[in-house]
């Protein structure tokens, strides 16, 4: 078998909640590298301990947003935080709307893959 993988996750295991909620904050993350990068530029901060606290804080917000429990996902949990995450990067205009589609059809791939 092939080692076909998802922001991290080998889709020939098989797929949990965290390891779903975790492939969202590795594309998050690989989203939000830009931004990351021009706040550096701009501020001198170190961009990967930025990055890592601006995702984690926006996709916690995410769950408490839907009444959800970042530490203990649920499949449900897991679809409404990808359509807020989803809607979150379209508020952006810079953002390509195809590569927000795209993102958020690979994370539902995984969360369709959960029992």
């Amino acid at each position: 078998m092939s080692n076909e993988m998802i922001y991290g996750v080998d889709l020939n295991e098989k797929i949990t909640p965290v390891k779903v909620r975790d492939a969202i904050i590795e594309c998050f993350t690989q989203a939000q590298q830009e931004l990351i990068e021009s706040m550096k530029e701009i501020s001198g901060v170190n961009s990967e301990k930025a990055k890592k606290m601006n995702v984690d804080l926006i996709i916690e917000n995410a769950f408490e947003g839907v009444g959800g429990d970042f530490n203990n996902p649920t499949k449900e949990s897991l679809i409404k935080v990808v359509m807020i995450l989803r809607d979150y990067a379209k508020s952006d205009a810079f953002r390509n709307p195809e590569i927000i589609k795209k993102h958020a059809g690979e994370i539902m791939q995984l969360i369709n893959k959960l029992e």
